[in-house]
């Protein structure tokens, strides 16, 4: 019996799992173990707010019989819990009603030789240095002048490590890390005040934003929204600066995720190998980038993972599916399978980008007339069947190629499938983010305001 408390056995474990699964009668299974540890601090005026380690666990397994499947979980290791958890899940499977689309993937189709990426740093910051780092991004934020008040600042490191086995021979493993560091203020007084942030997330330590950087950008930004006023209704080109620009791609993704697809949801569901994005404008999907927040050597069902320009040129190329939703398509998968313990895969990007332009973020602005430089979006208003889109917003005035004033309670309306084909992506692309983009500007909007 395969000792659980050594981390390097716990594919044993899992194969143990599935060979008393099948004993108990399922055709086929997969499980996966997913373990992590995690330390967070939170300060606000310089007090500690919260200062937190956390370390847990989770195994689910999920069996097959025909073309019934159950998924059950536990935070439980221990292997003489093992019968009792498949006995449920042979249980549930035996009674649910039957799904012709799921399945595991067949012994062809998995990752053969998943690869070593560079996901994982070895470094743990102690408590005192998460501490350090918040105080630092405070203090910076707090010294800005008109900067009035602090909603605090958090540090925080954290490392998951995966395992995953199936009864049709795939085996993996990969561990990922995180370190953060955020900061948010206020500046003003009474009705007048305004609220800002900065944020930085990255695999290694190393490539964390300098604190003091994260506090004084956070502050400058609170102070530069004083003195926001309303504007009239206008159709002007809007200019989605590269914080927010990545919502678009995003809207964009869940547009061409294969359930929504096999669902007939989308707006993109009739687009396949037809033109959605502007000439030269590609969107690209890279779960094997270097340190990339979304990075894995395989998904979710053991299927290789590779690059993939969603759309390439202008045209969209693929569908986001796992093995259920390609079936449903009559498709194959892209290795988007994400999944957790508790239930089956569905479909999901990973590092995504939006290609950069020409045209640097200045130039753009300096190119409108009038228009708005959006910095902040509130609402979840996207209709993903139609693509209608009308989203509250805050950020600059544009005149004359100049910002004159800051802006907000507007609201900015369209249709995606007119912005995706009228925008132009700027140069100032950066990889922050799992979704990426440049500065976008879209025309034939409209902002609707007081």
């Amino acid at each position: 019996m395969p000792d659980t408390t050594n981390p390097e056995n716990r594919l044993d474990i899992l194969g143990d799992l599935i060979a008393r699964a099948l004993k108990a009668g399922a055709d086929s299974a997969d499980a996966l173990y997913v373990e992590g540890d995690s330390i967070a601090h939170a300060q606000r005026l310089g007090k500690l707010e919260e200062l937190e380690r956390s370390e847990g666990q989770d195994l689910g397994l999920r069996v097959f019989i025909g073309k019934r499947q159950a998924s059950v979980s536990s935070t439980e290791l221990a292997t003489d819990h093992f019968d009792t958890l498949v006995e449920r899940a042979v249980s549930m499977a035996r009674a649910v009603p039957e799904d012709p689309f799921c399945g595991i993937a067949d012994p062809d189709q998995i990752a053969a030789d998943p690869p070593v990426l560079e996901i994982n740093d070895p470094y743990e910051p102690a408590a005192e240095e998460l501490i350090e780092r918040a105080r630092i991004a405070e203090d910076a934020a707090r010294a800005i002048p008109g900067v009035t008040n602090s909603e605090g600042a958090e540090a925080s490191w954290g490392t998951t490590r995966v395992w995953l086995a199936a009864s049709n021979g795939f085996t993996g493993r990969y561990a990922r890390s995180s370190h953060s560091i955020a900061a948010s203020v206020l500046a003003g007084e009474g009705t007048g005040m305004e609220r800002e942030y900065e944020w930085h997330n990255t695999v290694f330590a190393e490539d964390l934003m300098d604190p003091a950087t994260v506090g004084r950008t956070a502050g400058e930004r609170a102070v530069a929204r004083l003195g926001a006023k309303r504007i009239g209704t206008a159709k002007v080109p809007i200019l989605y600066d590269k914080r927010v620009s990545g919502g678009l791609v995003g809207h964009l993704l869940g547009a061409i995720s294969g359930a929504a697809i096999a669902r007939g949801t989308s707006f993109l569901k009739e687009m396949l190998e037809k033109q959605v994005l502007p000439d030269g404008v590609s969107v690209i999907d890279d779960p094997l980038r270097v340190r990339g927040l979304r990075s894995k050597p395989f998904d979710g069902e053991g299927l290789a993972t590779r690059q993939w320009a969603l759309v390439d040129g202008g045209t969209l190329t693929t569908w986001i599916m796992d093995l259920h939703s390609a079936r449903k398509l009559g498709r194959e998968s892209t290795g988007h399978a994400a999944r957790g313990t508790s239930g089956p895969p569905s479909p999901a990007s990973t590092n995504v980008h939006l290609t950069a332009g020409a045209v640097s973020a200045e130039d753009m602005i300096a190119g409108v007339e009038r228009g708005l430089l959006v910095t902040s979006l509130m609402g979840m208003g996207v209709n993903p069947v139609t693509g209608d889109y009308s989203r509250g917003a805050s950020g600059f005035w544009i005149e004359k190629g100049e910002i004159t004033h800051p802006v907000s309670e507007v609201t900015v309306a369209g249709n995606l499938k007119d912005m995706f084909l009228n925008l132009t992506p700027a140069s100032d692309l950066e990889f922050r983010y799992g979704v990426n983009a440049p500065t976008i500007r879209v025309d034939g909007m409209t902002v609707a305001g007081s």
